[in-house]
């Protein structure tokens, strides 16, 4: 009989292991500061320094985190934007792949969200029940930034179908041309508001500036001026629970 295979050190063994890059992040979180801080700080985002812990990715900040770790620990500068110029002196500039024709590799491009200032382009940002629960804080620069250049903003909310009032579709409940309503297998549905009306009928959404009153009102839970909303133009039961919220903002043509 042929004798049974010895295993090396299982996986959750080898994944206790930090590597260099998690181990300098995880002197900065001990520090004080937060996953999205360290991202700002290599001028990326916080997914990414998660993957620092969970697939080992970050060797080519490494030289980066260690002289930002250095700078803290050594008494110095605690501010973000400096410790981001540190940290660029060792960190190179992503580049897509040379093309056929090209010499140089170019700069990556990098999607930014947060372009309302921008007639044409918009920001947006989304947020689940969980999210919501704790007062979906996440959203409120979107209407903040999109009030500031007096633009205009349209969510979609999702929750259980039998807590909207309204039929599906209906021109009361959300007028345009494309009504965006999509139905969930668990019995949600999800309902855009603020889309364009159609050619000819104005720029669609609703005015930033008297939706950051609403937020204000709320305190600045966003889910709540939203549901608030919904009850009082007798769109929703007022029992009703909110699954997901997306808003978006924009600046509208001049």
């Amino acid at each position: 009989m042929t004798p049974r295979r010895r295993r090396g050190p299982g996986r959750r063994a080898g994944a206790a292991q930090q590597n260099e890059a998690a181990r300098l992040t995880q002197e900065l979180l001990n520090a004080g500061f937060t996953k999205k801080q360290v991202a700002e700080i290599i001028g990326r985002n916080s997914s990414l320094v998660s993957q620092f812990f969970t697939h080992h990715k970050g060797a080519s900040f490494v030289e980066a985190l260690r002289n930002v770790l250095q700078e803290v620990q050594g008494g110095g500068t605690r501010d973000t934007a400096e410790l981001k110029r540190l940290a660029a002196r060792d960190i190179t500039p992503r580049t897509r792949a040379v093309r056929p024709g090209e010499t140089v590799a170019r700069k990556a491009r990098v999607r930014i969200k947060d372009v309302t200032q921008t007639p044409g382009n918009s920001s947006m940002a989304r947020a689940g029940k969980q999210h919501i629960r704790s007062g979906a804080s996440r959203l409120r620069p979107v209407i903040q930034r999109t009030a500031a250049v007096n633009g205009r903003i349209a969510f979609t909310v999702r929750a259980r179908k039998s807590a909207f009032i309204l039929d599906s579709g209906s021109r009361k409940d959300s007028p345009g041309l494309r009504r965006g309503v999509v139905q969930r297998r668990d019995g949600t549905e999800e309902r855009a508001y603020g889309k364009s009306q159609g050619a000819g009928q104005g720029p669609g959404g609703y005015d930033a500036q008297e939706w950051q009153g609403r937020v204000d009102a709320a305190r600045g839970d966003v889910a709540a001026a939203v549901k608030t909303w919904l009850v009082e133009t007798g769109r929703l039961q007022p029992d009703a629970v909110l699954t997901h919220l997306e808003i978006r903002g924009w600046k509208a043509e001049d």
